[in-house]
């Protein structure tokens, strides 16, 4: 009998992992436009966060910064691109973080202590899951955008009191109820955190996000965003009163220990948030209204009123079969499975982008008519 290795524990993880299918692979391609190219198969994508589809930008040949921000790589173009961001939220200051999981990490540990309490929705992201974990707050889940449940749970007593949403939830494509959830910090004289990665640059007022969307923009205290989204970029960044930013550039690990976007990265945004993004929001629009009613005509039950389309599916087996069906009929759809979403609520997450034409959505609809009488 072969004696046991000390990582054949790992094999067993992995040999679990791929029994319940949920085995994950990297794919490599290259995307471009509206498609994606994968072992010389070109794809339709309908998988891309570039929700704007924003027309490409010229990126510089800077040299990379290599330092923490408080070192050396604290280039000029992130004081331009943080006065434009804080405009852009209506707050006083904002702060670039490297990505959007970094900037929730980072914010939400650093102003969350013992002895608070951070009500959080239980869809929340797992960047603000682990945030609340890191906080050593108390952490109180309340059902997702179930305003009876976090007003019950908001009576009870802490030193500071927190509600953390996302603005439109990154796996539903459903928009927090932040009218409710801001009137109830009103009464709590509760501290509103938003993570708007999703709705930021796409709904609202000028693309000034989902707050904006639901005219509470002020009475938001801490926005936190992407901008590899919306922007079509790289990065993360937090807007808030300088009091929150100052206390960020002083004790907020992910800020501190960690090299600096390269300044190509931030000149590449400055160039794309004082771009002319009206035309690509409309045209955003237009085709998640397009492509939903046609799904909801084939028979799919969607309820997103976003760009954000999830199909449920159900099984996790039936979602890796259906995602494979579109790819050999030219259509990259990524299946989304536990533990990303819960067990038995696999589906295909759909991203409506502006890159999309008319004819792209007319075709994508013909072929989710054939899968529906297969899958369904």
């Amino acid at each position: 009998m072969a004696s046991k290795h000390k990582l054949d524990f790992i094999d067993s993880e992995l040999e679990q992992i791929r029994k319940n299918n949920l085995y994950r692979t990297l794919r490599y391609g290259k995307a471009l436009g509206a498609q994606i190219t994968i072992k010389g198969k070109k794809l339709l994508n309908l998988s891309s966060n570039d929700y704007l589809g924003i027309p490409s930008t010229k990126i510089s040949n800077k040299q990379l910064q290599s330092s923490s921000r408080l070192v050396s790589g604290n280039d000029e173009s992130y004081k331009k691109l943080e006065k434009i961001l804080a405009k852009h939220k209506s707050q006083q200051n904002s702060l670039i973080y490297p990505t959007g999981y970094m900037a929730n990490l980072g914010a939400i540990s650093t102003i969350a202590k013992k002895g608070d309490i951070v009500f959080s929705d239980e869809l929340n992201h797992a960047s603000i899951i682990e945030a609340c974990k890191l906080s050593d707050a108390k952490i109180v889940i309340y059902k997702h955008n179930d305003i009876l449940d976090l007003e019950k749970k908001l009576k009870q007593k802490a030193k500071t009191k927190f509600i953390v949403t996302e603005g439109i939830f990154s796996m539903d494509g459903d928009f927090s109820s932040l009218k409710q959830i801001t009137n109830l910090s009103e009464k709590h004289n509760a501290i509103t955190i938003v993570d708007d990665a999703h709705g930021d640059f796409v709904v609202g007022k000028d693309g000034k996000g989902t707050p904006s969307h639901f005219n509470v923009s002020k009475k938001v205290d801490l926005y936190i965003s992407s901008l590899s989204k919306g922007l079509g970029s790289f990065g993360g960044y937090i807007a808030a009163k300088n009091n929150i930013i100052d206390l960020c550039i002083n004790k907020s690990k992910s800020f501190i220990y960690t090299s600096a976007l390269p300044s190509f990265l931030v000149e590449h945004s400055l160039k794309r948030i004082t771009s002319n993004r009206e035309k690509q929001r409309k045209k955003l629009e237009i085709n998640t209204n397009k492509l939903s009613k046609g799904l909801r005509s084939i028979g799919f039950e969607i309820k997103s009123p976003s760009h954000i389309i999830p199909i449920i599916i159900g099984k996790e087996k039936t979602a890796m079969d259906f995602g494979k069906y579109l790819f050999e009929k030219g259509l990259f759809a990524q299946p989304i499975r536990y533990p990303t979403v819960a067990k038995n609520q696999a589906r295909l997450r759909v991203s409506v982008t502006a890159w999309l034409t008319e004819k792209h959505i007319n075709d994508t609809l013909d072929i989710f008519d054939k899968a529906y009488t297969k899958f369904m």
